[in-house]
């Protein structure tokens, strides 16, 4: 880029059942896509060349939602200069689909990469899961099993060229009021699926198909193909994205987000499950729209009088 363009940093949180995952797609809609088009309608991007300079920080697919995801884009300096954050947020919320919330921005250089973070958070709701059923304390040692450096090779759809080893520094239950409701796993980077595979692992585990030691062969003797199948996408949320530059937020008042617990006991209708998952997956946005009403707070910028 030319001394007349500057390097924006920017984080973004979206619903991820309307698009065709994160990154931009030939024909269907995705939320890179999304934004390009809002930049270009502004005028922020050049129409006319081939190549978009907009990048985001973490690939999701298709269904995954996401708290707090980042990335970069170069636009003129002149703009920049007319510009605040405060302004550039508004002007891309009037235009954004409302399941898209751009949060914050700030010039970064041209050495900041946004796929290189400290460490990414992911959470996911099992109990949304046909069957699931908290297995008690031993669900934390199966959540142990998934921690360290490893060839992740059996639960990932392994890319070419890419590097199976991954470093998972904590994998956790997700408790909500007490009660056991998924895992939050935190890791430097995740291969494709990597986190649903390690989901329906966990699942499979707590209904009894299949045993503490088959996920730990998996591991432990990547060469061994084991396939555990893959969770559904629609209870997996990128909680957050960390850099030294924007540090992932942490808020201690969560758990004044409702989710309401599966109906359970012996007269348990298959038909009341379903309609529990329909309302839990809109819990599960409206948790996310109230945390995006209270991420992203932007300098106040005073405007300069003229004397």
């Amino acid at each position: 880029m030319t001394d007349q363009s500057v390097r924006l940093g920017f984080r973004i949180g979206y619903l991820g059942d309307g698009y065709h995952g994160s990154q931009i797609q030939p024909d269907v809609k995705t939320v890179q896509g999304e934004l390009i088009r809002v930049f270009r309608s502004l005028k922020w991007l050049d129409r006319s060349a081939n190549e978009h300079n907009l990048v985001l920080s973490s690939r999701t697919d298709a269904g995954v939602h996401v708290r707090l995801n980042g990335g970069t884009v170069h636009i003129s300096r002149d703009l920049w200069n007319a510009l605040t954050p405060r302004k550039m947020v508004r002007a891309l919320d009037d235009r954004l689909p409302e399941d898209i919330a751009f949060l914050d921005v700030q010039e970064v250089d041209e050495q900041w990469n946004p796929r290189m973070a400290n460490y990414r958070v992911y959470r996911y709701r099992l109990e949304g899961i046909e069957f699931w059923k908290y297995p008690g304390e031993k669900f934390t040692n199966w959540l142990k099993m998934f921690e360290g450096t490893y060839n992740a090779t059996n639960f990932a759809r392994l890319e070419e060229g890419k590097n199976p080893i991954r470093t998972i520094h904590s994998c956790t239950p997700w408790v909500v009021e007490g009660r056991t409701i998924g895992f939050e796993i935190v890791g430097e980077a995740f291969l494709w699926n990597q986190v649903r595979r390690t989901a329906m692992a966990l699942h499979r585990l707590s209904i009894g198909e299949i045993a503490p030691e088959e996920v730990k062969r998996a591991i432990e003797h990547p060469e061994i193909e084991c396939d555990f199948g893959v969770a559904p996408p629609d209870w997996l949320i990128l909680w957050g994205v960390d850099w030294d530059l924007m540090p992932l937020p942490n808020r201690s008042d969560e758990k004044r987000r409702v989710l309401t617990a599966p109906p359970s006991g012996p007269a348990v209708e298959r038909t009341m499950r379903k309609r529990w998952r329909q309302g839990a997956r809109h819990e599960l946005k409206n948790l996310l729209y109230q945390e995006w009403a209270e991420l992203g707070e932007l300098p106040i910028v005073k405007h300069r009088t003229v004397n």
